[in-house]
């Protein structure tokens, strides 16, 4: 049988569209598109459907980004809260957590000033997160502050992982600059196992594990 006329084969039907499919296919499209010109129509272009297809199966644009953060952040290991020392289940899960929205970069600036509400999945990973934080003795009303604190070093780590690998070459102007220019090329040396991405975000992350305890340390005593 022929493919129906008002669409081209290979393409779904609005009848077979289904939410896993939208939101997969959303990721798919802002990674071509960027965010700038992620909208609607290109996701229903991307699907072969017209928009209002995508109305009846998820809803408004807001619920549209709040799935696909859902499918980002379930890629966060957030289980190793219950089985790890706090320092060393912060590592697992941040080094989860860039890895996740390295995969997306553009999620990055689409999604994450979007407010958490409505995404199931992503609220469970805060939770999970935060009952990690308590049971290590965080005060109640420090646990967001270091999340966030956490996300906001990671995210950033998360664009560096796709940066241009030349990102810090001085080219022509190597001469103006030779205290960073040999300094670029230590770190180049420093380690051939890891890229110079990976070796900023591990000396992040543990300047960032070392200072939170020795920050929650304080608040305790305190108390």
């Amino acid at each position: 049988m022929s493919a129906p006329r008002n669409r081209r084969a290979g393409r779904p039907s609005e009848g077979v569209l289904t939410r896993d499919l939208i939101l997969l296919t959303a990721l798919k499209v802002l990674n071509r598109t960027g965010p700038d010109k992620f909208t609607m129509a290109a996701l229903a272009g991307g699907l072969g459907v017209k928009p209002p297809a995508l109305y009846h199966h998820v809803g408004r644009r807001g619920d549209i980004l709040a799935g696909m953060r859902e499918y980002v952040t379930a890629g966060i290991d957030t289980s190793v809260f219950s089985v790890l020392p706090w320092r060393e289940a912060v590592a697992v899960w941040a080094r989860s957590y860039r890895a996740a929205f390295a995969a997306h970069p553009y999620a990055i600036a689409l999604l994450a000033t979007l407010p958490v509400t409505g995404a199931r999945r992503t609220l469970t990973m805060y939770e999970q997160t935060a009952r990690g934080f308590r049971e290590a003795g965080w005060p109640e009303d420090e646990v967001v502050n270091s999340i966030v604190a956490l996300e906001n070093f990671i995210l950033g780590s998360a664009l560096d992982a796709v940066a241009p690998a030349d990102m810090f070459d001085a080219g022509d102007f190597a001469e103006e600059v030779p205290v960073f220019d040999a300094a670029v090329r230590a770190r180049a040396w420093a380690d051939r196992h890891a890229s110079p991405a990976d070796q900023a975000f591990e000396a992040g992350l543990a300047a960032m594990i070392d200072g939170l305890e020795a920050r929650r340390k304080v608040l305790a005593a305190g108390a």
